[in-house]
């Protein structure tokens, strides 16, 4: 039988791959490499540099935040966006800073987590 949302634990705040406070809440139980999770950020919360194995997509529920890929500028998520990251694009999303950020995010295979992104959104990682 399939898995369902019912089974799941209750919301966690998480902070070891993410600044700031940031609650994810499992939709259902990962399955062959897929994890649905509704994450919310709150003003300048973000996730630390990651890439996925088959990519990434996001769906902004509410608030407003930004995305930037390596090497790329920094973007605006605002309600309603749907993002693809594609598989091994290093990247980072979160809050801007005055707003919450409610996204749908579905990650697809593994997902490599490395450093905390810079204090300032859009200055690259520490290491860039």
């Amino acid at each position: 039988m399939p898995g369902r949302s019912a089974e799941l634990p209750d919301s966690a705040p998480k902070s070891d791959t993410f600044s700031g406070q940031v609650w994810a809440d499992p939709v259902l139980p990962a399955t062959d490499g897929v994890v649905i999770n509704t994450v919310f950020f709150a003003p300048g919360a973000r996730t630390f540099w990651h890439h996925h194995e088959h990519g990434q997509i996001l769906h902004v529920l509410a608030g407003s935040g930004l995305i930037r890929s390596e090497g790329g500028p920094v973007e605006a998520l605002r309600p309603g966006d749907v993002v693809w990251v594609p598989p091994g694009e290093r990247h980072w999303h979160g809050a801007g800073p005055g707003s919450y950020l409610v996204h749908l995010a579905i990650s697809l295979g593994t997902t490599v987590w490395a450093e905390e992104v810079a204090d300032t959104p859009g200055a690259g990682s520490r290491h860039e």
